[in-house]
């Protein structure tokens, strides 16, 4: 499947939180509401403003099939070398199964390597088997640990 991809702008923000919203796990932390929470609008405009963010649609037959976040990080290990965190990785559910999300990956890494990064990570939920063989066919290794603390 051919595929273009553009960053996102601010009338595309229902769409990606609708597609957010779209899965068991989703649907317990997204509000699809309309109209939407200022929140995700002011999540955007943040994004949007910061060089090292990307909210990245990828188009078929000129409409939305799917979207990630691509974010540059600066570290001091490994030398100073920068590394790349992916999340918010969806596909309409309409068209999974149709390689759109390997095409999506393959750009996330092109796209990390122009920016000079050294390493691509992401999370997946344990709840997402499937994701995380994905994830592995693409040659992402678990090699840590992740751990997080919700905050409120």
């Amino acid at each position: 499947m051919d595929l273009q991809f553009r960053t996102a702008v601010i009338d595309d923000v229902p769409l990606l939180v609708q597609m957010l919203a779209d899965d068991p796990l989703g649907k317990q932390r997204e509000k699809w509401e309309d109209p939407l929470p200022r929140s995700y609008c002011d999540a955007f405009g943040a994004i949007d403003r910061d060089s090292n963010n990307e909210l990245v649609v990828a188009i078929h037959g000129g409409q939305i099939v799917g979207f990630l976040q691509i974010t540059f990080i600066p570290y001091l290990t490994y030398q100073g070398r920068w590394r790349a965190l992916v999340e918010g990785v969806r596909v309409q559910r309409e068209f999974r199964g149709r390689g759109i999300g390997r095409q999506i990956f393959q750009w996330a890494i092109e796209r990390a390597r122009q920016r000079g990064c050294h390493l691509i990570q992401l999370t997946s939920d344990k709840q997402r088997p499937g994701a995380i063989q994905f994830y592995e066919s693409l040659g992402f290794v678990a090699s840590h640990e992740g751990m997080k603390l919700h905050l409120g």
